[in-house]
């Protein structure tokens, strides 16, 4: 028998329904997945004088929409409490930086952009990606609320406004003549509760023969590989190429193209050309829909069962963090990322297993994990203080953590995988 799941998370009983509206399409009944209980804001980073305080804790609930087949939270939290002031840096990632780089090249070839043509992107953080169309002699515009993270783009030469992206700031650019050639809207799909206003400002923005290019996570492999750690408040949907579909036409857009691509746990990749002027769908776009069709992606059964296997998982990695520590070991963890969040906070674990979170962004250092309190360090300290086992919670990196901390690993250290399944390597 499955041991139930924390008392922060639990599963709902599968087959009760519940009041939408969905936020996509509007349909009144919407079907659970998963319920993670009360979970603190997964970036919302402590310091010391902080500990002693209250967190702020809202509901996580998994839900599916058996009419557009789009995966959503149930809860709203205001943007305004999440990204005034992000403690994210894109550029602390290798991976991301150099993925950015690549497609910037692919576009300023494919697309011809050039000194009269203009690259935007929405939710830029520090520029990571823009930087290289400045190297590449193209004009830029970021557009991001974090006042931190535009700092810090500016500093590296990226103009960037501090606003969020909607359907107001649409036409302020469109009414400035600022119409972009192509349009970035790199994981913040998934983030914005206004989902339709968010689809039909792309379209406002968009040049005539533009194209936008929007990445996100993708729900197949977060159900298929039980990445429950990337629910968290931020993330308001969980999408599939259907439910894509359906809210781009719905706002003037269509899918002429899609990638699968390994970042992130698993990420669309999919190209949008305003409707009226759209060319013709590559074939990848009818074949990926017709594997979701085959599948079951737009029917509530494919998901019916993943709070069961998110519990067993949940069981299996703490039977192996308390065996590990009632050996002796010493164990610590690497990623103070949000989905670092969710799961210590999900497990139940925190100071009394984990000595400490390891991780590149100097920003968080001398900070605290939320909700479970477990300090945040350099990752040299892993070197450093040679904890047997590390709990890889930026598992999505892996590839890319595991080089650099090669000296670790040559001393005898070893880093544990939580998902899919708990994996020693």
């Amino acid at each position: 028998m499955t041991a139930p799941l924390p008392a922060a998370a639990r599963t709902r009983v599968a087959g009760t329904r519940v009041a939408g509206p969905c936020r996509s399409c509007g349909s009144i009944t919407l079907e659970p997945v998963l319920d993670l209980g009360d979970m603190p804001l997964a970036n919302s980073v402590l310091t010391g004088a902080e500990l002693a305080r209250p967190e702020p804790r809202h509901p996580l609930e998994v839900l599916f929409c058996p009419a557009c087949a789009l995966v959503q939270i149930g809860a709203t939290v205001p943007p305004e409490e999440m990204f005034s002031d992000y403690a994210y840096f894109s550029s602390y990632s290798t991976t991301a930086v150099e993925r950015a780089g690549a497609l910037v090249a692919s576009l300023v070839e494919s697309q011809r952009l050039g000194p009269d043509s203009l690259a935007v992107e929405v939710a830029s953080n520090d520029g990571y990606l823009l930087r290289h169309y400045v190297s590449r002699g193209v004009p830029v515009l970021g557009i991001d609320p974090a006042a931190n993270v535009v700092a810090a783009a500016e500093a590296v030469g990226v103009p960037t406004l501090c606003r969020f992206f909607g359907p107001d700031l649409a036409e302020e650019l469109r009414a400035s003549g600022l119409r972009a050639d192509v349009l970035h809207a790199n994981n913040v799909l998934a983030h914005v509760p206004d989902v339709n206003g968010f689809a039909s400002a792309i379209e406002r923005v968009l040049a005539d023969g533009g194209v936008a290019v929007v990445e996100t996570p993708y729900v197949r492999d977060l159900v298929e590989r039980v990445e429950f750690d990337t629910v968290y408040h931020e993330h308001v949907f969980y999408y599939s190429l259907t439910s894509l579909t359906a809210l781009f036409e719905r706002n003037g857009l269509q899918v002429v193209d899609v990638e699968r691509i390994p970042i992130h746990g698993g990420s669309l990749r999919v190209s949008l050309e305003p409707g009226a002027s759209a060319g013709p769908a590559a074939a990848a776009v009818d074949e990926l829909l017709d594997e979701e069709r085959r599948l079951g992606l737009a029917r509530y059964p494919y998901y019916a069962e993943f709070g069961g296997r998110v519990a067993e998982l949940v069981e299996r990695l703490q039977i192996l963090l308390r065996d590990l520590k009632s050996s002796g070991a010493s164990i610590a963890a690497y990623g103070a990322a949000a989905k670092g969040t969710i799961l210590l906070n999900t497990l139940g674990v925190g100071v009394e297993t984990l000595d400490f979170v390891a991780d590149r962004n100097p920003h968080k250092h001398g900070l605290h994990m939320p909700g479970v309190h477990v300090p945040i360090v350099p990752p040299e300290r892993l070197a450093q203080d040679m904890p047997d086992f590390v709990l890889l919670l930026a598992w999505n990196f892996a590839d890319e953590v595991l080089a650099q901390q090669a000296r670790y690993r040559r001393r005898g250290g070893r880093f544990i995988l939580p998902v899919p399944e708990p994996v020693i390597v």
